[in-house]
C-alpha cells in the first residue's frame, strides 16, 4: 500500500487590479493580500501541514503568495513553477499533481480551474459541509485540505477525502 499523503490546495491571496497596464500575469499582491498569506502560512504551520513540495503557478501573485506562506513555515521543501498552472483547468492541474515527487504537497493556483479541480478530486469519506463550503466559494488565500491514499501517479477525480476548508475570514 501507498504512504498515505497530504494535498493542500491554496488560491493565491488577493491581487491588486490598481494599474491598469499590467498583464494578468503580472499583478502583485494588494494590500489584503500581503495580510492574509502569512496569515494561512501560519495557520498551515499551526496545523502541521508543512509541504515538502510547493507546485506554483508562475504569475507574480502565485510566487509572491508562496514567498509570504513560506516565510511563517519552520520548514518547506522546494517550490516548483509550473506554467501549466496559470489559468489551468482541472485536468492540467490533476496533471502536474500526478509527476510530483513528495509525501506532502501544495500546489497554488488560480480560480476557476482551483475551485473546480477540488469539487472534482472530492472522493469517498470527504467531509460534506466542507465540499458545499468549497463549492459555495473558494476565495482568494482560501485552502482546502485533501488526504490520498494512492501514489500521486494513480491519483484521479473522486479519488482524494477533503477533510478541511480554510477561509482568511476563518482566522481573523
Amino acid at each position: 500500500m501507498a504512504t498515505p499523503r497530504q494535498l493542500v490546495v491554496l488560491r493565491h491571496a488577493k491581487s491588486s487590479r490598481d494599474d491598469p497596464k499590467l498583464a494578468d500575469f503580472d499583478r502583485p499582491l494588494a494590500p489584503r493580500g500581503l495580510k492574509t498569506a502569512p496569515l494561512i502560512g501560519r495557520e498551515l504551520s499551526r496545523r502541521g501541514w508543512l509541504p515538502d513540495l510547493a507546485l506554483v503557478s508562475p504569475a507574480l501573485r502565485t510566487r509572491d503568495t508562496w514567498r509570504l506562506v513560506a516565510a511563517e513555515l519552520p520548514k518547506h521543501g522546494p517550490a516548483e513553477f509550473a506554467e501549466e498552472l496559470y489559468a489551468a483547468a482541472p485536468a492540467a492541474i490533476l496533471a502536474c499533481v500526478r509527476q510530483a515527487k513528495a509525501t506532502s504537497l501544495i500546489v497554488i493556483g488560480h480560480n476557476p480551474g482551483l475551485q473546480n479541480f477540488v469539487l472534482r478530486l472530492a472522493g469517498t469519506g470527504s467531509d460534506e459541509g466542507v465540499f458545499k463550503k468549497v463549492e459555495a466559494k473558494f476565495p482568494t488565500a482560501a485552502l482546502a485540505r485533501f488526504t490520498v491514499k494512492e501514489d500521486w501517479a494513480n491519483l484521479d477525480f473522486g479519488g482524494a477525502r477533503l477533510t478541511h476548508f480554510v477561509r482568511p475570514k476563518d482566522l481573523e
